[in-house]
C-alpha cells in the first residue's frame, strides 16, 4: 500500500511552542509518522508520511485535540500519496519563524494578502497589469513555474526582502500576485508586502501543490515539475511522483 503524505502549516500564536514539542512527538511516534514539523511562536508547519489511518488520526489531533485546544482548526492541507516512505526518520524541531523571512512586520495573523483559490489562479495572473512573482529560491523555480512568473534569483527565502527593496515599488507595482510549494511562504511574503504599502496583494491559496492536485493539466499553466521536499523530489500535475527509473523502463 502507497503512504500518505500530508503537508500542514497555520499562521496561529503559539507562546508555548516549546512545550508542544514532546507531546507532538510522542503523538506522531506513536502513530508510526515520518517527516519534520517546525513549532515557533507564529504557528505550525510540517510534512508527515505515514498510513492512511495514521495521517487521518494525526490531523483530528491537530484540529480537535487536547494539545493545541482548538488553535488548530484551520491547517491549510495538501494530501498526497508516495510508493515508498519518503522521510527517513521523525524530527520535531523549534524554530524563530516557521518560514524564514526575518522581519517581525511581516505577520499574517494581523494583515495578509488575498487567498486565490486554484481554480481562480488562472484567470488572475492572466491579467495584464498583474505581476507574478515565484517567491521559491532559484533551484525550485528552474524545475518548474508558472508561465511568465518573475523569478526572483534568490538562494533562500530570506532574500525575498532584498529582492523586493531592488525590484518592487508600491506606486508601479499597483498589483502582485506570488506562488510558493505549499502556500506558506508567499503568504508570509504577502504580509511583508501588505506592511510596505502594497495595496493589491495576491497569494495562490495552497500553494502550487494544490493547484496541481485539482487544476487539469489541459487546463494548466503550469510548466515542469515542483520540487517536495522529501525523497520523491518532485511532483507533476494530480500529485503524481517523477517516475523512478524502473518505472521509465517498463
Amino acid at each position: 500500500m502507497p503512504y500518505q503524505v500530508a503537508a500542514f502549516y497555520q499562521f496561529t500564536a503559539l507562546p508555548d511552542f516549546r512545550e508542544l514539542r514532546e507531546p507532538l512527538r510522542a503523538i506522531c511516534a506513536g502513530l508510526e509518522l515520518k517527516g519534520s514539523v517546525l513549532l515557533a511562536h507564529e504557528g505550525i508547519n510540517g510534512t508527515l508520511a505515514g498510513g492512511g489511518g495514521a495521517i487521518a488520526a494525526l490531523v483530528e489531533e491537530l484540529r480537535h485535540g487536547a494539545l493545541f485546544a482548538g488553535r488548530l482548526d484551520d491547517p491549510e492541507l495538501k494530501f498526497s500519496s508516495a510508493s515508498a516512505m519518503p522521510f527517513q526518520r521523525l524530527k520535531i524541531r523549534l524554530k524563530k519563524e516557521i518560514v524564514t523571512l526575518g522581519d517581525t512586520t511581516a505577520d499574517p495573523t494581523r494583515q495578509v494578502g488575498i487567498y486565490v483559490d486554484p481554480a481562480d489562479w488562472n484567470d488572475l495572473i492572466a491579467a495584464p497589469d498583474m505581476l507574478v512573482i515565484d517567491t521559491r529560491n532559484a533551484f525550485e523555480v528552474a524545475l518548474g513555474t508558472f508561465s511568465g512568473a518573475i523569478d526572483p534569483g534568490i538562494k533562500s527565502f530570506g532574500q525575498f526582502k532584498e529582492f523586493a527593496a531592488r525590484h518592487l515599488e508600491p506606486a508601479k507595482h499597483r498589483k502582485v500576485a506570488m506562488f510558493c510549494t505549499g502556500g506558506i511562504r508567499c503568504e508570509k511574503a504577502s504580509a511583508y508586502l501588505k506592511a510596505r504599502g502594497f495595496a493589491e496583494v495576491y497569494h495562490l491559496k495552497g500553494g502550487i501543490l494544490k493547484y496541481l492536485e485539482g487544476v487539469p493539466a489541459a487546463q494548466s499553466r503550469w510548466r515542469g515539475e515542483c520540487f517536495v521536499f522529501d525523497d520523491r523530489i518532485a511532483l507533476g500535475h494530480g500529485l503524481r511522483e517523477r517516475p523512478t527509473q524502473s518505472q521509465s523502463d517498463e
